[in-house]
């Protein structure tokens, strides 16, 4: 099981479900409205960020990269859509059986 922080979109409708259906223990979303979202630290027991890359605003983006980069953490740009999260998803499972 993995924990996973999801910045940007407002809501996230039914991806929480899907991602919680896809192994996902922990789902954090930060939506990324305040000015204050860019001080906000990575949880160090997130084991993946997704930057909703629609819905999230260029400075705060390069913040979350920078900290994630930091941290070591794997850190994805991914629409606001399940097609391309879980286009992710899959290619993660797969290099990992490969490793």
């Amino acid at each position: 099981m993995m924990s996973l922080l999801v910045v940007g979109a407002d809501h996230l409708g039914n991806i929480t479900d899907k991602l919680r259906e896809s192994g996902f223990h922990e789902v954090i979303h930060l939506d990324g409205r305040k000015v204050n979202m860019v001080k906000r630290e990575i949880p160090d027991d997130i084991d993946m960020i997704f930057v909703m890359t629609d819905y999230i605003n260029h400075n705060l983006a390069k913040v979350v990269k920078q900290r994630a980069r930091e941290q070591a953490k794997p850190i994805y740009f991914v629409k606001r859509s399940w097609s391309s999260i879980h286009k992710v998803i899959e290619e993660n499972k797969l290099s990992a059986l490969i490793t």
